[in-house]
C-alpha cells in the first residue's frame, strides 16, 4: 500500500514532499471552490433570468390580450346579462389586470429567491478562511541535534551543500 504521492505508507517524507503535496492540495481546494462560485452564480442568474422572464410575460399578456379579450370579454359579459356594455368592458379590463398582477407576483418570488442566494459571498468567505488557516500553520518543530552529536563531517557537508 502507498501513499497518495507514492511513497510507502508509514515512511518517513521529506519536508520538499510536504510542500509539494501542500501545494497540490491547495490548488485543488482554490480550484474547487471557484468551480463552487461559478456553479452558484449561474443559479444565481438562472433565478434572475426567470424572474425576468416572468415579469416580460406579464407585461406582454397584458399589452398584447387586451385589445382581443376586453372584446370577447365584454361581449361575452353583456350577452349573459343585461349590464351596460361599458362596464362590461371595464370588467374584463380587469380581469387582465389580475393575470397581469399574478404573473408580476410570480416575478417578485423570484426576483426575491435570487437576491436572497449568497453564494458567491460564501465562497469567498470559506476561500477567506481557508487562507487564514493556512497563514496561521506553523511547521512542527523538529529536533535538533546538537553540533557536538554529529561528526564534522556532516558540518562539513551541510557548509558545502549551503553554499
Amino acid at each position: 500500500m502507498s501513499a497518495p504521492d507514492g511513497s510507502p505508507v508509514g515512511a518517513e517524507r521529506t519536508i520538499g514532499q510536504l510542500f509539494a503535496s501542500a501545494t497540490a492540495e491547495m490548488s485543488a481546494l482554490v480550484h474547487d471552490e471557484i468551480a463552487l462560485a461559478k456553479a452558484q452564480l449561474k443559479q444565481d442568474v438562472k433565478r434572475g433570468a426567470t424572474s425576468g422572464g416572468a415579469f416580460s410575460m406579464a407585461g406582454a399578456v397584458l399589452l398584447f390580450s387586451l385589445p382581443m379579450l376586453n372584446f370577447a370579454l365584454a361581449y361575452g359579459i353583456r350577452t349573459w346579462s343585461d349590464w351596460n356594455l361599458a362596464i362590461c368592458f371595464l370588467l374584463s379590463f380587469a380581469a387582465n389586470v389580475l393575470i397581469a398582477v399574478v404573473l408580476a407576483l410570480i416575478g417578485v418570488v423570484f426576483a426575491k429567491k435570487a437576491k436572497k442566494s449568497k453564494g458567491p459571498q460564501k465562497v469567498a468567505a470559506s476561500m477567506k478562511e481557508s487562507a487564514g488557516v493556512l497563514q496561521n500553520a506553523k511547521p512542527h518543530p523538529r529536533p535538533e541535534l546538537a553540533a557536538q552529536d554529529r561528526g564534522p563531517e556532516a558540518i562539513e557537508a551541510v557548509a558545502r551543500s549551503s553554499s
